[in-house]
């Protein structure tokens, strides 16, 4: 359990460093990008070892209907993501799309995984993007003026939505997680 406590707090705090304290992470500059990334890259690893070591309460599993509302919310998710890269039209409705897909991922996930190591992590990582989203809107106030993007960036979206989607599921087949029940 520590291992991913740390994991998360690690993540945390490297991804909200730079909006609580926006002029010490200016001061930085360049030169400790990698040093951030190494951190983040510990923290997965923290993370994963945490979760994988610990044995907690089970309290729901796996049901059809609930793998199959899970994998509707990762295309969800994984589109959301796509869209903020492209700038895609649903970024007009949603400001953080990809803050919003790690809740929404964190909520599927949860649907499937019933335990406490899942409350911690899936639910810490949703936490996170919240508090994130209230750091962000503190800071930068209202939104800008919205462009709509052209037609080739919704289908780049999708397609990207639709890859990435077949790669995790495939990794996760891989790892003797069937995805699809």
């Amino acid at each position: 359990m520590i291992w991913l406590l740390l994991g998360l707090a690690l993540w945390s705090g490297v991804h909200l460093f730079k909006r609580i304290a926006p002029e010490r992470r200016a001061a930085l500059g360049d030169k400790d990008k990698g040093p951030i990334a190494l951190a983040l890259v510990a923290s997965i690893v923290l993370m994963v070892i945490g979760f994988r070591a610990w044995d907690g309460t089970v309290y729901w599993g796996r049901s059809p209907a609930m793998t199959g509302i899970n994998n509707l919310l990762m295309l969800l998710s994984f589109y959301l993501f796509a869209a903020s890269g492209k700038g895609t039209r649903i970024t007009r409705a949603i400001r953080h799309p990809q803050l919003t897909a790690v809740i929404v991922w964190s909520v599927g996930h949860l649907l499937v995984n019933g335990d406490t190591p899942s409350f911690l992590l899936f639910g810490g990582l949703a936490i996170w993007a919240v508090v994130e989203m209230i750091v962000i809107n503190r800071a930068h106030g209202p939104r800008g003026d919205y462009h709509a993007p052209p037609i080739k960036s919704e289908v780049i979206a999708v397609v990207a939505t639709v890859v990435v989607f077949a790669i995790t599921a495939a990794i996760h087949i891989w790892l003797g997680y069937n995805p699809f029940g």
